[in-house]
């Protein structure tokens, strides 16, 4: 290769980096401008729309307060620490490292309201091990993927209602999968009275409360408690 094929060569490889650099700028400057939107945009409570809340009969951890408030009060709280979006092992299961995914918010959310999901889902895989896809169980991780999330819901809460547009049955402490997700239902709803979302999806996410219910395909919704 002569050094003009060599220097053309390096200028199309620089170019190439340039363009996916520049997609990359698009991509995230994209998703910080839906997070700041999804932060302006007015929220609205059961009560604009004469939606009576629910409130749970139970209370696990007999603070006072009842699961469902529990459930969304400490959700909101795990959420306010702004954990950075990242998936690790961690000895002893909690991520310990300002990280986390999905399945967290929803494991210190029950945990907030007396549930620990993680000892919960361990004791169901070894006494049901047909019902869950694990070949070797682990308490330390199983928790927090989706599907055994799935499961374990599926078994030990109550099924409610896939459509988005039943509002009156969607409130703030419900939990919500969608494919490969999962969240926490608000207790505050959009413009149409639709349930928000608290949830941890992505890098770069700065709303962690956010209009999702219609956008994203649900497989489940459960109640405990």
């Amino acid at each position: 290769m002569t050094g003009r094929e060599a220097q053309t060569s390096r200028g199309r490889v620089l170019g190439a980096l340039l363009v996916v650099f520049g997609l990359l700028a698009v991509v995230v400057a994209a998703l910080m401008l839906t997070g700041a939107l999804q932060l302006l945009a007015p929220t609205y409570s059961n009560e604009d729309f004469r939606i009576e809340t629910y409130v749970s009969p139970h209370d696990e951890d007999g603070d006072g307060i009842d699961d469902q408030t529990d459930i969304i009060e400490s959700a909101r709280a795990y959420v306010a620490t702004r954990p950075r979006y990242g998936s690790a092992y961690y000895e002893g299961g909690w991520p310990d490292d300002g990280r986390g995914v999905c399945t967290d918010v929803v494991a210190y959310a029950l945990l907030g309201a007396g549930y620990d999901v993680r000892t919960l889902l361990n004791e169901d895989v070894l006494a049901h091990p047909e019902a869950y896809d694990i070949a070797v169980p682990d308490i330390d991780i199983d928790y927090r993927r989706v599907e055994d999330l799935f499961v374990y819901f599926s078994r030990h809460a109550t099924p409610l209602t896939l459509d988005p547009l039943d509002r009156e049955e969607w409130q703030g402490g419900d939990v919500v999968f969608f494919e490969g997700h999962v969240g926490i239902v608000s207790d505050r709803r959009n413009s149409r009275g639709v349930a928000l979302v608290i949830h941890h999806a992505r890098v770069f996410q700065m709303a962690y409360e956010e209009d999702v219910l219609e956008r994203l395909p649900i497989i489940g919704h459960f109640r405990v408690g």
